[in-house]
């Protein structure tokens, strides 16, 4: 119904890429506003969307419920959501596989109906994202929860609050217990919660709405249950992933990518990485911009926030290819973002070599498992145009960013991954000077 896998882009390298992006709204949190909103007893407003496809997908989901969804703007960049006081309580197996926002919503149903069906979780296929930690949580709130072939059954009497602790700082288990909590009975207490800037937006929303919420220093979350939210308006941070993705395109291109609308404060650990690569900035309360006259080798572990995160991983690889010397990434997060990003990479000519032990770094959760998740890369690679299928968002992103240096044209199918989590990237590409071509089939 969304993905068209027939979608491929024609990229003819055209020197450096240069002029200024303004990026929008979160990917990772805008989907998640839109499920905090439908607990409101009134509309909520979302500005500063993205018009990414997760957002269609999403709004098609929660209208399947009953819920109404307005997308508005002169690019889409405003969705409204208007909630019912009697959703339906099964999400239809047609959404089966294309997002995560499926589990999302077992907390929100079950707080609303006091039941839920949603189906297998979907998004990109860089590791497992096992579903273990949302069930643990709400079955420790009170739900009685089966795991079935197609999908996820629920119900309860009430949730109520308890005490959780995550084995592992999860972005989407941290997002379920919130999205669960702000309604349940009593005290919900998170320890070893996630803290990405998306998690603290949501958060922040949620209060906005009228939770009674609060972050600890520890990694801990304490949420009083409350009986009823309203509707908000909130303006939405702006992309991260797509900031530093832009910023990389200039670097990697020798060209100079002014990136407005993602604030210094989301960037500190990529802006400290790409310096250490040889990268100089102008950063303003406006803009940020990166120049380099030659790249240097770097040893990065990706890791929770505040580290290096494991969506700016890709793109980094792909400018450890024009670094001159041997860099090292090690891969904390995802056990096989390396393997989808590196195909691509090597079917195009870098000089790749994936490892199942930890370089780069300390042993890791995946240390002794044969993930492979740590890469040296050889740098300068002379990157050859070919023709290549893309995997995931962020690897559609980086076969764009290698096709834009590589020799001759190059032939990317499956661009439907990348424009389900960029906003607007074709056109995008395009002003900053990149020769693009769409073939449909």
């Amino acid at each position: 119904m969304y993905d068209d896998p027939e979608q491929s882009w024609n990229v003819e390298p055209s020197g450096p890429l240069n002029g200024d992006v303004r990026v929008a709204g979160s990917k990772n949190a805008i989907t998640k506003h839109m499920v905090a909103a439908m607990l409101g007893t009134s509309p909520s407003r979302l500005e500063n969307s993205p018009a990414v496809r997760d957002v269609g997908m999403t709004a098609e989901i929660l209208r399947s419920l009953g819920v109404g969804i307005d997308i508005s703007g002169e690019r889409g960049e405003v969705v409204t959501i208007e909630p019912t006081a009697t959703p339906g309580s099964v999400v239809p197996l047609r959404f089966t596989g294309l997002n995560r926002v499926p589990i999302l919503l077992l907390g929100p149903l079950l707080n609303l109906t006091g039941e839920a069906f949603v189906p297998l979780v979907g998004g990109d296929k860089i590791g497992t994202r096992p579903v273990d930690f949302h069930v643990d949580a709400l079955r420790q709130m009170g739900a009685e929860i089966d795991v079935e072939p197609e999908g996820i059954r629920a119900r309860t009497s009430g949730l109520k609050g308890t005490r959780i602790t995550l084995p592992y700082p999860s972005v989407g288990a941290t997002e379920t217990v919130l999205l669960s909590a702000v309604l349940a009975e009593g005290r919900t207490v998170i320890t070893g919660a996630a803290t990405e800037p998306e998690v603290i937006e949501l958060a922040l929303f949620l209060q906005r709405m009228g939770a009674q919420l609060e972050l600890r220093p520890d990694r801990r979350f304490i949420i009083e249950g409350v009986s009823e939210l309203t509707g908000a308006t909130t303006t939405l941070e702006g992309d991260r992933m797509e900031a530093f993705s832009y910023l990389t395109a200039g670097l990697i291109s020798g060209g100079v990518v002014r990136v407005a609308g993602c604030a210094q404060s989301r960037l500190v650990t990529a802006i400290n990485t790409l310096h250490s690569m040889g990268a100089s900035f102008e950063i303003t309360d406006e803009f940020i911009s990166a120049r380099a006259d030659g790249l240097r080798p770097a040893a990065v572990q990706t890791d929770t926030h505040p580290g290096f995160m494991t969506d700016w991983q890709p793109p980094l690889i792909v400018l450890f290819t024009q670094a001159e010397g041997m860099s090292v990434l090690h891969e904390t997060v995802y056990e096989d973002r390396l393997r989808y990003s590196g195909d691509v990479l090597k079917a195009m000519g870098g000089e790749i070599e994936l490892f199942k032990t930890c370089l780069g770094g300390p042993a890791c959760r995946f240390h002794d498992t044969s993930a492979v998740h740590s890469a040296v890369v050889r740098g300068v690679s002379k990157l050859q145009g070919t023709e290549v299928v893309i995997p995931d968002i962020r690897a559609g992103f980086s076969g764009v960013l290698a096709a834009s240096v590589a020799e001759g044209p190059s032939l990317l199918h499956g661009m439907h991954h990348l424009e389900r989590g960029y906003n607007h990237p074709f056109e995008t590409f395009s002003e900053l000077g990149l020769e693009l071509r769409r073939d449909q089939g």
